[in-house]
């Protein structure tokens, strides 16, 4: 992890990752490893901040059928949800203690 990250974003990297990838949670899978994937709300390249994470396994997050392969549109019709829908469960499990 990067110096200067806030223990509060440590914090919530180490629940997501003890989580298990939100995507996998939904099918009827839970449990499965998991990364941090930094959800972009706005136009552009850049990150909105470590409080706009979700947690995804490597497949969903990286690998063929992956966000960062498919892109936004196309994982989303893929999955049947959007990366902006699976941030606000993960907020809500973390709301709720859940995770």
């Amino acid at each position: 992890m990067k110096r200067g990250t806030r223990k509060a974003d440590r914090e919530r990297f180490q629940r997501l990752q003890d989580f298990g990838c939100v995507l996998c949670y939904l099918r009827g899978t839970p449990g499965t490893p998991a990364e941090i994937h930094h959800v972009r709300t706005e136009v552009g390249w850049g990150r909105d901040g470590h409080q706009n994470t979700i947690p995804l396994c490597p497949y969903h997050h990286r690998g063929k059928l992956s966000v960062h392969n498919l892109g936004r549109d196309e994982f989303t019709a893929e999955y049947g949800v959007s990366e902006i829908s699976l941030l606000a469960l993960t907020n809500s499990l973390l709301s709720d203690g859940v995770v």
